[in-house]
């Protein structure tokens, strides 16, 4: 049995998910995630701006953050987010324990900011779930450093070796 495996089961059941849901969103996880990555998490969600649009459900990995839904009426599964970690932007997640809930944004690399609302089945839950996110986000990513590949203004002092100055004019 394989990393995924291992810990994708105990995640989902983790969160009180049912072995019906989880068997069916399995074969598009599969495609997503690697056989070596760990899962963090997997749990439903929703989407805050669109409630009637059809279930959501979240899997979370080291690597990988994957979102699939499923439509109310025929209930088919579509992927709605596949993404590694580091192209995401601009996480944030603000745990609610009054509405035992946790609503997660992100930015993808597309540029569209992504929002879901994670909702836990008690207020315990919540602060396990924002230790999770937490571990996944602030630890394991390191902060994008800044490269500068070139100034405009350089002077030619600095301009390199091997490079002269074009005279002015």
């Amino acid at each position: 049995m394989d990393v995924f495996s291992r810990t994708f089961l105990p995640a989902a059941a983790e969160t009180g998910l049912a072995v019906q849901t989880v068997s069916r969103h399995m074969p598009v996880f599969r495609q997503c995630v690697g056989s070596g990555d760990a899962t963090i998490l997997v749990a439903r969600c929703s989407r805050p701006d669109r409630p009637v649009v059809g279930g959501y459900l979240l899997l979370l990995t080291h690597r990988r953050m994957v979102v699939t839904q499923q439509t109310r009426v025929l209930h088919r599964l579509r992927l709605h987010l596949n993404t590694e970690l580091r192209e995401l932007s601009n996480v944030t997640w603000s745990p609610d324990p009054r509405s035992q809930s946790v609503e997660l944004a992100a930015t993808a690399i597309d540029g569209v900011r992504e929002r879901f609302v994670v909702h836990t089945q008690h207020p315990k839950q919540v602060w396990q779930l924002d230790t999770l996110l937490h571990h996944a986000f602030r630890t394991r990513l390191r902060p994008a450093k800044e490269r500068v590949v070139a100034t405009i203004g350089e002077t030619p002092a600095t301009a390199g070796p091997g490079l002269r100055p074009v005279p002015a004019r």
